[in-house]
């Protein structure tokens, strides 16, 4: 076996036992991973409260080859991101957020994942309560942009035609972007009048200002990035985390 180190954090908890845990674990060196912390539920195991959903650290895991599941040794932790609870749009986003990496990101080393992973959890967790719906749309757009499924915006993603900048745009969730007049005849796509459009560019560029979005837009926002998310990533998985945040039934409270 060999014992290796590496930032991560906590994507999942399981009970496994009277005593312990299986934690599933977005790392920086190797991927989305799998590991049993054995003692973990005892009153005076080393790892006290850290394997908390969403908490980050540094992990030790033993890995033997061709198993897939490690021994969690140790977990140094760094931070719990307490205030991703502070309210339900903040933890819909990043559990949102972590249903992604857990399902969708590879059980092999992806820093730049781990890396925008985290920072979005960082984002979501200082950002004003005003900016936090679409900050969620934009870090989530960036985590699937990221794992290889950047949507299309600036050219038809079928013969590569460039789209004019400005005005209405078709965009085929099941294509991966926008077409161009000819393609969207003949494919069908959802036309995006200029003020989404505009929208959709800023939310898919991380130096823009964050666009304001009244009700009615964010839910259209809402409904094209699930749906996006489910055709491309989830081939028909059950998404829970997703679907709560999609349906958003606290804001109607």
């Amino acid at each position: 076996m060999a014992l290796v180190s590496t930032p991560a954090v906590v994507l999942s908890v399981l009970r496994y036992s009277e005593t312990s845990k299986i934690v599933r674990l977005a790392t920086r060196d190797l991927g989305v991973q799998s590991a049993i912390a054995k003692g973990a539920l005892r009153a005076k195991s080393r790892f006290g409260g850290s394997l908390q959903l969403l908490s980050e650290g540094q992990a030790q895991l033993m890995m033997k080859q061709h198993r897939e599941l490690s021994i969690l040794t140790a977990f140094d932790l760094r931070r719990l991101h307490v205030g991703l609870s502070s309210d339900l749009e903040r933890y819909a986003v990043a559990c949102a957020l972590s249903e992604v990496m857990l399902r969708f990101a590879p059980p092999d080393p992806h820093p730049e994942s781990f890396d925008v992973f985290r920072a979005a959890l960082d984002d979501l967790e200082t950002a004003s309560r005003e900016t936090v719906e679409p900050l969620g749309f934009r870090l989530l757009w960036r985590l699937v942009s990221v794992l290889g499924f950047a949507p299309s915006i600036d050219a038809c993603v079928i013969d590569g035609t460039l789209l004019p900048p400005n005005g209405g745009l078709p965009f085929s969730t099941r294509d991966g972007g926008a077409l161009c007049t000819d393609c969207a005849a003949q494919r069908g796509a959802t036309q995006l009048p200029p003020a989404d459009r505009a929208d959709l560019v800023a939310l898919l560029d991380p130096t823009a200002t964050l666009p304001t979005l009244d009700a009615r837009h964010g839910a259209a926002h809402r409904r094209l990035l699930a749906r996006y998310i489910r055709h491309h990533l989830a081939e028909g998985a059950d998404l829970p985390a997703l679907e709560f945040w999609m349906l958003r039934s606290w804001a109607a409270a």
